[in-house]
């Protein structure tokens, strides 16, 4: 026996919220059911944050449940169309920011901070001096920092507003396919074999799900582009030489070209007075960070990340991103490598004595004292080094010996899906794509407006 829906969606991160939030404003007598394969948000706790142990909890907290691993490791907006995803290319410049001041007007009214920043001129300037002598490229980008305990609160409220306005939201239910009728999209079935049918299709897995998006795509040879992965390390160094810096801008996005590959790096989730955090992706233990919106590390953390596109005859990122952190977690036991830049350079594992007289102490407790040259290529090692040196000229200390880094911090996306204007599939009709997975958006904000998107359009046909 099948349920018929107007609408299913396929995850409760910010894009499958938003596409809820949307056809409640617009079609609020439409159908609508979200799976979710982790829990509902007052169910999201991470073990570790109070026993400093993880847990292993299947799914994992962090990255899965109602709003999605961003929103729930830190919570930033960005507010600026050039940051955070492409829906720019969709719906054009002026249009774009029209639909970020929309969906940041949603958060301010569900409880956001009404401070932003990046939005001194003049200290932005003289940053971006800096960086272009270091060949640096500072990308501008207003921001709303949610925090994570406020991030809960926020998007708690977003929950019980659809379940309030009989929205269905089955939790802890894997999708495990999709059904498909002369050439529409009709449903979906559930791990458990169960069938739903709808009219239109939903797929914003974020990038948890990037790994089953990807056997979905080829099923049903979905068109798509872009083999990437990103790969990198979560770096952790003092609060007081980034406080020029973050107590402007909150989080500053660098973009460098390195000198001997022309590898593109990217400083990525800055974290004043963060916490480095462990995340789990089909069993595989990752880095992340995060911080709260009360209460602060003496640290500040961030992700350095090495673009890797690949081309014919190698289609698979994705296993080759679980491939590197499978082997740090070999290494590891299981858990998170930490290095000391100065054991780094200098071709040397760190030791347990070496990572306890550190000026910077680890936020993650039981990172694992280690080598990363035996787990990064060196291609990217050296993309890594070469981007410390370039920030250390704008921000003096971020190539100190007692600088930590973590390994291995990798951002999966399926290849990137090839969408109509209004992220209809190109092959399959009633069939949608949005998220992080889908490789449209690589933020919160971007992934709302998507969902937003999404919503009319969909309601439009209703």
């Amino acid at each position: 026996m099948s349920t018929m829906y107007d609408v299913i969606i396929v995850g409760a991160g910010p894009c499958g919220i938003f596409t809820a939030y949307e056809l409640v404003k617009t079609s609020s007598a439409a159908n609508v059911v979200i799976f979710e394969k982790g829990r509902d948000i007052e169910s999201r706790e991470c073990p570790k944050r109070v026993t400093n142990v993880c847990s292993g909890c299947k799914p994992c907290n962090i990255t899965t449940g109602f709003s999605g691993a961003g929103a729930f490791s830190d919570g930033k907006l960005s507010l600026s169309p050039n940051v955070g995803g492409r829906i720019q290319e969709f719906v054009g410049q002026s249009k774009a920011v029209e639909l970020i001041r929309y969906v940041d007007s949603i958060y301010l009214e569900n409880g956001a901070d009404t401070k932003v920043y990046g939005t001194n001129s003049q200290v932005i300037e003289e940053i971006k001096r800096k960086a272009t002598v270091a060949n640096l490229m500072l990308v501008e980008s207003p921001i709303r920092h949610l925090g994570t305990e406020e991030a809960k609160k926020i998007y708690k409220r977003f929950q019980d507003f659809l379940l309030a306005n009989n929205i269905e939201i089955k939790f802890k239910t894997p999708v495990k396919d999709l059904i498909v009728e002369d050439g529409k999209a009709a449903g979906v079935v559930a791990e458990d074999g169960s069938i739903y049918r709808a009219k239109n299709v939903v797929i914003c897995v974020g990038r948890e799900g990037a790994s089953w998006l990807s056997k979905i795509i080829e099923k049903y040879n979905i068109p798509c582009d872009n083999n990437r992965v990103d790969i990198g390390v979560r770096v952790e160094t003092p609060n007081h030489i980034w406080k020029g810096i973050t107590e402007h801008l909150y989080e500053s996005k660098f973009i460098y070209y390195t000198k001997t590959f022309d590898d593109k790096v990217r400083t990525f989730c800055m974290n004043p007075g963060g916490y480095v955090a462990v995340e789990h992706y089909d069993n595989l233990a990752v880095v992340n960070g995060h911080s709260y919106k009360n209460i602060k590390s003496d640290n500040t953390n961030f992700a350095l990340l090495v673009s890797k596109h690949f081309t014919d005859p190698f289609k698979d990122s994705i296993k080759y991103g679980k491939y590197i952190a499978e082997l740090a977690n070999m290494l590891s036991g299981g858990k998170v490598l930490v290095q000391r830049y100065g054991d780094f350079i200098r071709g040397r594992r760190s030791n347990e004595e070496r990572i306890r007289r550190n000026s910077v102490v680890p936020t993650l407790q039981d990172a694992v004292a280690g080598d990363l040259s035996l787990v990064l290529p060196y291609r990217i090692m050296l993309d890594i080094k070469e981007m410390i040196e370039a920030l250390d000229y704008v921000v003096q200390g971020v190539a100190s010996f007692d600088t930590l880094l973590y390994g291995v911090e990798v951002k999966f996306y399926s290849n990137e899906v090839k969408v109509k204007n209004n992220f209809e599939c190109l092959t399959i009709q009633n069939l949608y794509f949005g998220g992080d997975g889908a490789g449209i958006t690589r933020g919160l904000m971007q992934a709302s407006v998507n969902g937003v998107l999404i919503a009319r359009e969909i309601a439009n046909k209703l």
